[in-house]
């Protein structure tokens, strides 16, 4: 990946993925290239630039054919037909056939922004961008301007974006090259090069292009050396940067979007995504129709995804997402595996656990209520079920699938920086760098009186001062605090709607409802916290847009990340707030009968189910992950679907049911759905919430990961179809690895382990049931434990209340005689307290202060150990695969060799021509 300076043009030398690529200087290879270019046979088409016969005409606006754009005609087979004839029925060239269409822009004529409009586009065509523009078939008011950009624009800008193209053909080094190829592993994963021949990759090396050195580009055809993905991109970056007012401040395509000058921007789709013909027999008929069959049917759920199809034809950004999903989804299979594990153990071991046994079985301990007045008193064997359901997630392999977990985040994290090594490798990303993207036109604006010189290009640019990036970032900084306070504020309100409506439910009329009040609270509050949770979302997009765009980030890059973190900040505390409070507070501070502690002085705080808080936290995941993973499908699929077809329901209901209107091919990608305007936030948030839904309280739901298996299975190709038939085809841009979410899943991983070593010390019975077990069980003193040794542990953790002791407000309406024909005297509750005659009544026992010291050390034995874990397989784990490291240092020492080939050649030939010359010099190397 070095580096050579051709008279001030740095090329950062790169190969593609079946290619050698170079980690030297190539300035010595290059000169003695230079030397022999007469005697190697150099592709290159003639460096004057051929006049294009395309026409800027701009003030003729054509309607639109309803017969010429046929998806069909694009493949007639009349024999005098003429290429530019082909190109016009295809939908993706001018009306002469010979200009392909770039970009497309869509406004309204009623749109009262004229005047910004046509100062832009005169603007556009002073770039060299040549337009066309045509009204909709179905709407005269919506008018389409088809952008193409010439040769000469698209080398003059390709040199400024360092657009990488294919350089020097190895007609110089065929000998080390099928030496190389020979001793290089075979690629895991190929393009199908028989459905679509024109896929194969020159072997060349990639370098930014340079117009000085046009002649050392293979240059076949110009009209395809540039793909469509890298035309699009040059024509975006013109449009971003092209003055609609005048004045600084007034430039780019972004702010006429949002002003409504244009409704739409989009590159176009390759054609139609379906055929009559089937592929294997007739091939495929474009790149997407390519994509539809091998990667978004849903018939091909089960292979591998065509991640370099998806790159070409999506840019790399977009590719890196499915490919760390794909990653991701792969590794979840063991942990799924080992949760189903665990779960099926606590099925077979429910019958031998000793603790749901005696709930079962213990007739004649009677609860006290759980809530004031309403609230009756209850036999603890009313809760046999829940007891027995709790056994399922919370059972002596919890603790080792929670470690489990915690290492498996850190492998996963591990071995996809070796996976993104090898793509960043193949995909000629391995020295681009972040800093070489170009400063944001809304940065460039608001400081442009204010620059300095950047130290590493030397170039003056606007300059952000030190002060005014404080302040923003204060002001930032104050707004997602107070976000946070609101959601908050919003749990807060939930707690409340739970010990309120306990009561209402224990009072109710229905048996089933009244019987089970606890549940049903624990039901609805959910539902409501889920309610809230979208609500909020909206909410939280515009105040995290607000503060990013108040910030005021220098490049693209900085401005994403700023507005993700945001977002993830505010979207992770609004999904996870209410399963903390369930997890580590509900139950905790409840104060014990007859002195409970109340919210406001008026509501008694809720405590946990006879069976113990873990079936709360377990209803709270399991219906927060399943609504919120229907919500996301619906919303990334079944959407964009009513959407379309609505459209084509309106189309049919204006032109009538048995009229067939072939669409061109800009108007089909306008009627699709826009792609979000942030990009592939949305895909990633959701799949980063559920790695921490995964991860976080897995030891509380150990089926999350089969959960997030099963879901992912269908989000791949749900993703993908969504891509491929439902979306405009969204801009190709370029991206190393998937920036600041890597960090955001590393911090993941680290609460993960906290979170994990609570819930089993708190939430959870493990820690008492151990004390027990060696300390005050049968088994104590022995060094041994088993469901013997559990056998009165039922008894021992409940405390004893005398019923008179009641405050006057908590005080049961029903007097318990039911359960023996007398009034109750005393009733049980889950804690470690003296009996009301012991000395200082109701004061903690031994046994809790036990509990409470082995919770403490449980705690910080765990996360110490799993954190050692942790580190040990980060460090035993190297980010590049040997075999890549290898080729790495293989490729660097045949450029070596060939360096000397060239220049030693080099040499012999000026002797052999000073020899010929009569001028032989005798103190020359040899």
């Amino acid at each position: 990946e070095g580096g050579v300076d051709l008279q001030g043009y740095q090329l950062d030398m790169q190969i593609l993925p079946d290619g050698p690529k170079s980690d030297v200087d190539f300035s010595e290879i290059l000169n003695a290239i230079q030397e022999m270019a007469k005697d190697v046979n150099i592709l290159f088409d003639e460096l004057e630039a051929v006049s294009s016969p395309c026409k800027d005409d701009d003030s003729l606006l054509h309607p639109g054919n309803l017969t010429s754009t046929s998806d069909d005609a694009s493949r007639l087979e009349a024999g005098g037909e003429t290429v530019p004839e082909r190109n016009k029925s295809n939908g993706l060239y001018f009306r002469d056939g010979k200009c392909r269409i770039d970009y497309i822009l869509v406004y309204r004529k009623s749109n009262p922004q004229t005047e910004k409009r046509e100062v832009f586009e005169r603007n556009i065509r002073a770039e060299g961008l040549q337009m066309e523009k045509e009204s909709s078939l179905i709407n005269s008011d919506i008018i389409f301007v088809k952008l193409h950009a010439p040769w000469e624009v698209l080398g003059r800008y390709a040199e400024q974006m360092n657009v990488e193209m294919y350089f020097i053909p190895l007609s110089l080094i065929d000998k080390q090259i099928s030496r190389f190829r020979r001793w290089l592993p075979k690629k895991p994963m190929r393009l199908d090069k028989e459905t679509l021949p024109d896929l194969e990759e020159n072997d060349c090396y990639t370098a930014p292009f340079s117009q000085q050195r046009i002649h050392h580009f293979i240059i076949h055809n110009k009209e395809t050396f540039f793909n469509n993905a890298t035309r699009s991109r040059i024509v975006h970056h013109i449009l971003q940067r092209i003055k609609y007012e005048e004045g600084k401040n007034k430039i780019g395509l972004n702010r006429l979007l949002t002003n409504g000058s244009y409704e739409a921007a989009f590159p176009l789709h390759e054609g139609s995504y379906r055929s009559k013909n089937s592929i294997r027999t007739h091939g495929a008929e474009n790149h997407r129709h390519l994509l539809y069959e091998c990667w978004a049917s849903w018939g091909v759920w089960y292979k591998y995804q065509p991640l370099d199809l998806v790159r070409r034809y999506f840019g790399e950004k977009i590719g890196l997402y499915f490919a760390w999903l794909g990653w991701y989804t792969g590794m979840l299979f063991p942990a799924a595996f080992i949760g189903l594990f665990v779960f099926l153990y606590g099925v077979t071991t429910l019958d031998h656990c000793q603790v749901s046994k005696e709930v079962c079985q213990a007739t004649d301990i009677i609860m006290c209520p759980v809530c004031d007045k309403y609230c009756p008193f209850m036999r603890l064997s009313d809760s046999c079920v829940y007891a027995k359901v709790t056994h399922l997630f919370d059972n002596g392999a919890t603790v080792f699938f929670a470690v489990f977990m915690a290492v498996w985040a850190t492998v996963f994290l591990e071995f996809w920086k070796r996976r993104r090594a090898v793509i960043a490798y193949d995909w000629d990303l391995i020295d681009w760098e972040e800093e070489e993207e170009e400063i944001r036109p809304q940065f460039e604006a608001k400081y442009s009186k204010k620059e300095r010189m950047n130290p590493i290009s030397g170039k003056p640019e606007p300059y952000q001062a030190f002060t005014d990036k404080c302040s923003r970032l204060i002001v930032s900084a104050s707004g997602i605090f107070f976000m946070i306070c609101v959601v908050i504020a919003a749990v807060f309100g939930i707690v409340i709607y739970r010990v309120v409506t306990v009561s209402t439910f224990a009072a109710f009329k229905w048996a089933l409802i009244r019987n089970n009040s606890q549940v049903a609270t624990t039901g609805t509050a959910v539902c409501i916290n889920f309610c809230i949770i979208m609500l909020l979302n909206v909410l939280y997009e515009k105040v995290a847009l607000l503060l990013t765009n108040l910030e005021q980030p220098r490049t693209e890059s900085e401005w994403e990340n700023s507005f993700t973190l945001k977002m993830f900040l505010f979207q992770f505390v609004n999904l996870n707030s209410s399963t903390f409070y369930i997890a580590f507070f509900l139950g905790r501070f409840t104060g014990h009968p007859g002195a409970y502690l109340r919210l406001i002085n008026r509501w008694r705080l809720e405590e946990c189910h006879p069976s113990g808080c873990l079936i709360d936290l377990c209803m709270q995941m399991g219906i927060i992950m399943v609504l919120k993973q229907t919500w996301n499908n619906f919303m990334e699929l079944g959407y964009p679907l009513i959407q379309n077809w609505w459209t084509r329901r309106k189309v049919r209901q204006e032109h009538g049911p048995e009229r067939k209107i072939s669409f061109p091919q800009w108007e089909k990608d306008y009627n699709l759905q826009p792609m979000n305007a942030y990009g592939l936030f949305d895909e990633y948030l959701e799949m980063i919430l559920q790695f921490g839904f995964t991860t976080i309280f897995v030891a509380a739901f150990p089926l999350a990961p089969l959960l997030a298996l099963l879901n992912n299975i269908i989000e791949i190709r749900l993703d993908a179809y969504k891509f491929v038939t439902q979306w405009r085809r969204p801009l190709a841009s370029r991206a190393k690895d998937i920036g600041i979410w890597y960090g955001i899943l590393e911090g993941i991983g680290i609460l993960s382990v906290i979170t994990n070593a609570f819930v089993i010390a708190i939430t959870s019975d493990f820690i008492p049931r151990l004390v027990y077990a060696y300390k005050y069980g049968p088994c104590a003193g022995q060094g041994e434990a088993g469901q013997k040794c559990m056998v009165g542990y039922v008894n021992a953790s409940l405390s004893v209340f005398r019923i008179s002791d009641f405050e006057n407000r908590s005080e049961p309406e029903s007097d318990g005689s039911e359960f023996s024909g007398t009034p109750l005297k005393y009733c049980r509750y889950r804690d470690y307290r003296d009996p009301p005659h012991s000395l200082v009544p109701y004061g903690y026992t031994l046994q809790f202060w036990h509990v409470l010291a082995a919770r403490l050390a449980f705690i910080i034995v765990f996360e110490h150990l799993v954190f050692c874990i942790k580190h040990l397989i980060s460090y035993l784990i190297p980010d590049l695969p040997k075999d890549l490291r290898d080729r790495m240092r293989r490729e660097k020492y045949l450029i070596q060799e060939m360096m000397y080939e060239a220049e030693l050649e080099r040499l012999q030939k000026e002797r052999k021509e000073r020899k010929k010359n009569g001028k032989a010099h005798h103190n020359e190397w040899p």
